[in-house]
């Protein structure tokens, strides 16, 4: 595919592929730091997709943190975390856009629920909750008076990847917050897994997602599918996928020799669509979709690969340095 580029294509002769994970520096140091609560709902999935707002009210919170020597209004990437939690690959990126003069924001959505993990039980939080964490955090630092509304891109990975993929939606944006106005999504190995009706509507900024083809926890295959049918539709969308590259594979405290996610679960085996509006359904039994249907399997791969992970970095600094204008 025009669009998915092995390893060996993007890192060869890159000068980031022969630097590992730079030790921390005073440049990697925020100006400044500040936790910001944010107001949301904890929503079932049906709730979320038709729109009812009836969940149960909770504040979660975000870390924004402030780069070195920026004056004016500043850009910003939103961070949305994964089924583990945040961890030290989120900081890690964070760093890295200060570095750059763009602000960073990491939403927190488990503490504010008393959640520290979903991974070992999916049922904890609605598949789409942090679609709506995300739009209430953008009306969060969008008002902000150091931050630059028109250029908020959002980053996720893995169950936050879903969330910075699908947030794209306009039928979403409508529903839950049709000031949203991201400036790019950036969805890192997000599962592609649901067809949703109206996801090929999107607004109309671009998307690049990243994946590794030996991920086993939320394979890329279905992301195949979903960006042919966006580039058909006409979708500013590109997918970048690295060749043995497992789950997580950005974040530089994993194992290099990929290890089991005992007990986690993986819906890599099962086929989900909306069908009716609101329902999510397993496509083999026909029946609304549980976590306790044969399809969830358990146990996937999670690892640090490096020159993935540094070839990832290079792409989203230049991909941000693009949509934000910088020089």
């Amino acid at each position: 595919m025009k669009h998915a580029l092995l390893v060996a294509c993007v890192i060869v002769g890159s000068a980031w592929a022969q630097s590992a994970v730079a030790d921390p520096s005073l440049k990697d140091l925020a100006a400044r730091t500040e936790l910001r609560a944010i107001e949301t709902l904890t929503l079932t999935d049906q709730q979320f997709l038709t729109g009812d707002k009836n969940g149960k009210a909770v504040t979660i919170a975000g870390q924004l943190r402030f780069s070195q020597g920026a004056s004016g209004r500043l850009p910003a990437v939103m961070l949305l975390h994964g089924s583990g939690g945040a961890n030290a690959g989120h900081e890690l990126w964070s760093k890295h856009f200060n570095e750059m003069g763009v602000a960073s924001f990491l939403v927190d959505s488990f503490s504010g629920r008393g959640l520290t993990s979903t991974s070992a039980n999916q049922a904890l939080l609605g598949r789409f909750n942090m679609i709506v964490d995300a739009y209430r955090a953008l009306d969060v630092i969008a008002n902000h008076p150091r931050i630059d509304p028109t250029r908020i891109a959002v980053m996720g990975f893995s169950r936050g990847g879903q969330s910075a993929l699908y947030s794209s939606l306009k039928r979403f944006q409508q529903a839950w917050n049709p000031r949203v106005a991201f400036a790019a999504h950036i969805p890192l190995y997000a599962s592609c897994q649901a067809v949703l009706i109206g996801d090929t509507d999107l607004s109309s900024v671009p998307i690049r997602m990243f994946h590794g083809t030996a991920d086993d926890y939320v394979p890329v295959a279905p992301c195949r599918g979903y960006v042919e049918r966006l580039r058909a539709a006409g979708r500013d969308v590109e997918l970048t996928e690295y060749s043995g590259a497992h789950h997580s594979y950005d974040n530089p405290l994993g194992s290099k020799t990929p290890r089991v996610a005992k007990g986690s679960q993986s819906v890599r085996a099962c086929k989900l669509k909306e069908e009716p509006l609101g329902t999510i359904i397993n496509v083999d039994s026909g029946q609304p979709f549980t976590y306790q249907d044969p399809c969830v399997q358990t146990d996937p791969h999670t690892g640090y690969h490096e020159l993935a992970a540094n070839a990832t970095r290079k792409a989203v600094k230049d991909f941000v340095r693009t949509v934000f204008r910088l020089e």
